[in-house]
């Protein structure tokens, strides 16, 4: 009996004994898959944020000047396959001030194969150089992501020369003038506005306008000026880097040139024809000035117009103080004013114009004139009456030709010296053949 219940008893402390050890081996294994898991959770969401990063930085403008806005824009991709937490994004520098960081406080979730761009609105400090920015941004139960943005500072402003002008001006008359603007800066400069104005200045375009000027390019600016008198002509260019305008002005001093005065053209002896349809006009051309006209040419202009035989004639090279001879044929319908036009060219071939107005419709005509080369110059009056009437009439088509400087009238008055010379020629013949029997009488009366 006692063998039995000592055997009984064995196999009892066995079952405990295989009981206890299969709860230790349970719970040593129920350990170890949790922290397997626990360490499997962790790894993922490294790997996940490890998947961000930054694709693209933009900066406009491309360069800063100094205390100016700037907006920096920074892409990251998540090319994961789950979504990741981003927060506190930031530019840290001590030159680069960010003004709009409090947007940016909550977490943002980037999903897979998803973009997320933050822009900061940014300035910079002097002096002029290159920083680097460390950008930086948070991630949830991850490592922070860090990126280096290169950010230009340059104070310098465009660059704006006259490349294109004349030595001098020629009064009235067209110049080329060239602008040159210069971007010594290594960012794009937008909306490029060029405005001329000046005293006295006809300028055209009124306005340029060059949409972009990328960094380190140049642009000529073409204008063309007509000067009235010396005057300043001066560019206003203004310009936009970023959302920021700018200004600058480029003044060019405009002198006419005066040596107009040294040919000094005087007309003589004028005489107009009517040939019927047109007119015909003669006279001579004498340099009253100090140097040579070369090339000198004579033609009218508006409202008289150039046809038939002459409607311009050369007279060629004019030397001071000598004279040459010129025909015209024209058509007009207003005589009362038919603008000479006489121009030449100096020793350097430089081209020089002279109007002189005819007034053909008075008997006292007169010339007045305007320099439209350089400087200015009066054209002299004509001392004498002439003649020049409508169609049909003395002067007009159809009629007789006019001395812009002779005495002749219309009818009867035009007989009055021929027939004042008659008596005078009659009175001397009837004295001379009367004079014994004058001498006679005379002497009686002594």
């Amino acid at each position: 009996m006692k063998i039995k219940t000592i055997f009984a008893s064995c196999i009892l402390v066995l079952l405990m004994v295989s009981a206890v050890s299969a709860a230790t081996d349970s719970t040593s294994t129920t350990s170890s898959t949790s922290t397997s898991s626990s360490t499997s959770d962790s790894s993922t969401s490294v790997d996940a944020a490890a998947q961000v990063c930054v694709t693209n930085v933009t900066l406009d403008p491309e360069v800063l000047y100094p205390y100016e806005e700037c907006a920096i824009s920074v892409t990251l991709t998540n090319s994961g396959t789950s979504a990741v937490g981003l927060s506190h994004p930031d530019l840290l520098s001590d030159k680069i001030h960010v003004k709009t960081l409090d947007s940016w406080d909550t977490m943002s979730y980037i999903g897979a194969g998803a973009t997320m761009t933050y822009t900061f609105v940014v300035t910079a400090d002097p002096p002029d150089g290159t920083d680097y920015a460390l950008f930086t941004v948070g991630t949830k139960s991850g490592n922070s992501i860090h990126y280096p943005i290169r950010i230009k500072v340059d104070s310098r402003e465009v660059q704006s020369t006259v490349s294109g002008k004349p030595t001098t001006f020629s009064q009235g008359e067209d110049e080329a003038v060239n602008l040159t603007l210069i971007n010594v800066r290594s960012g794009t400069l937008k909306n490029i506005l060029v405005t001329p104005s000046g005293n006295s200045l006809e300028v055209q375009p009124s306005q340029q306008y060059v949409y972009s000027l990328s960094g380190h390019d140049s642009v000529d600016v073409p204008f063309t000026v007509k000067a009235g008198q010396d005057s300043n002509l001066t560019f206003h260019v203004s310009y936009m880097n970023g959302d920021v305008e700018h200004t600058l002005d480029t003044v060019l001093p405009v002198i006419i040139d005066h040596d107009t005065t040294s040919v000094v053209p005087v007309i003589n002896n004028l005489a107009l024809t009517s040939k019927g349809s047109y007119y015909d006009l003669t006279g001579d051309i004498t340099n009253s000035g100090v140097t040579d006209a070369k090339g000198l040419v004579v033609s009218v202009g508006s409202p008289a117009k150039g046809t038939e035989t002459y409607p311009e004639y050369a007279i060629g090279s004019l030397a001071s103080d000598d004279s040459g001879s010129f025909e015209l044929t024209f058509t007009s319908t207003d005589l009362s004013s038919v603008p000479l036009i006489i121009s030449w060219k100096n020793a350097d071939g430089k081209l020089y114009k002279l109007t002189k107005t005819l007034d053909l419709t008075t008997s006292l005509g007169s010339l007045s004139g305007s320099t439209s080369g350089t400087g200015t110059t009066t054209g002299s009056s004509v001392s004498s009456g002439m003649m020049a009437g409508g169609p049909g009439g003395m002067g007009g088509p159809g009629g007789q030709s006019t001395s812009l400087f002779s005495s002749k009238g219309n009818g009867l008055s035009s007989f009055y010296p021929v027939i004042a010379a008659g008596i005078i020629l009659v009175v001397g013949i009837v004295l001379y053949k009367k004079r014994k029997w004058l001498q006679s009488k005379l002497k009686k009366q002594q």
